[in-house]
């Protein structure tokens, strides 16, 4: 895991995250988990299944987002016949805590763990994917590199290989030796990922530029890797900018 240290102070952390509670009850389609982390934090979970024998999609949203966010987005994955399980981070939706980047990376693995443990509990398809929505990428990139017998494949949407490259783009801070350590740190870590990975990206994204999914899909060590950029796509309506091209995309990823 890259050492977040140096990004874990007041400075970076309230401007880089964005925790909004959520305490909606899930559709009937859903039910909550919550997950024990290192220490007394709890993670919020909600899973989205129609079919038990459909594989699953471990999702990261992105920041500002909740869980609860992706009721209405669920079916999307549904017709393509694939389940869905969002995790949340300290501080968002129903977890507690205050999130910083050691936990989230750290607490991913717990994720991981606690919902490989209830697909196996309710006899459910145990074919998982991981995918990470902007800041969910962190954790998506993290459980891909150490969790590589596991994962059938890895998605990120509007990604970025490492926050500092945020952070210099957002202009909270000049380029310096410890932020370049941690995106170096990154970068070995992206380029050990070996499993299938579709990257997909937003044209006309301004807030983490389509330059950073290109950087993730050029560093990823896989053989069987595709990008896809949506045209005229922002960062938040990549979905909705072209729901047959962005879901065609996952699809082939999921069944070939």
């Amino acid at each position: 895991m890259p050492d977040y240290t140096y990004v874990d102070q007041p400075y970076f952390l309230q401007m880089l995250f964005y925790p909004r509670p959520d305490f909606t009850l899930p559709p009937n389609s859903a039910f909550d988990l919550l997950i024990d982390s290192a220490d007394e934090a709890r993670i919020a979970t909600r899973f989205y299944s129609v079919d038990k024998e459909w594989p699953w999609i471990l999702y990261f949203h992105g920041n500002g987002e909740v869980a609860a966010d992706y009721d209405d987005l669920a079916p999307l994955y549904f017709a393509q016949k694939i389940n869905l399980v969002v995790a949340d981070y300290r501080g968002y939706g129903a977890s507690t805590g205050t999130p910083d980047f050691t936990s989230m990376a750290k607490d991913a693995h717990h994720v991981y763990e606690a919902v490989k443990n209830e697909l196996r509990k309710r006899s459910y398809n145990s074919d998982l994917y991981i995918m990470g929505r902007s800041l969910g990428s962190i954790s998506a990139l993290e459980l891909a590199y150490h969790h590589q017998e596991t994962f059938k494949g890895l998605i990120i949407e509007s990604g970025f290989a490492s926050i500092n490259r945020l952070i210099y783009h957002l202009g909270i801070m000049q380029p310096n030796a410890e932020l370049d350590r941690i995106e170096q740190e990154c970068l070995e870590m992206i380029a050990g990922i070996k499993i299938p990975a579709l990257i997909i990206h937003g044209e006309s994204d301004n807030l983490v530029l389509p330059e950073e999914g290109q950087l993730v899909f050029k560093t990823l060590g896989s053989r069987d890797k595709e990008i896809v950029i949506i045209p005229r796509a922002g960062h938040n309506d990549v979905i909705v900018r072209d729901i047959p091209k962005y879901f065609s995309a996952i699809k082939k990823l999921v069944y070939g």
